[in-house]
């Protein structure tokens, strides 16, 4: 499974979203406001199972978890930096 995929259901199992699939997850679209329609506790849970998942260091500075946070690829972007040391 490519890593995009599995964030995705990351994204999916976490938040319980029973009415969307991996594949009406576009990997460039915002995951929060006009795109998949996050808010800011969802981005919490979603953190929650991301470090858990991928073992994912997250800063603590709220502009930086924003960038990183905004999509798919963004996110993807992330966890291969971190993996790539």
């Amino acid at each position: 499974m490519e890593l995009e995929d599995e964030i995705k259901e990351l994204i999916i199992n976490s938040l319980g979203l029973e009415d969307i699939t991996a594949g009406d997850i576009k990997n460039d679209e915002s995951l929060f406001g006009e795109g998949l329609g996050l808010d800011s506790i969802d981005a919490l849970e979603l953190g929650m199972a991301l470090k858990r998942h991928f073992d994912l260091t997250l800063s603590s500075n709220k502009e930086e978890n924003a960038k990183h946070f905004y999509s798919v690829n963004t996110l993807a972007d992330l966890i291969r930096s971190q993996k790539n040391g």
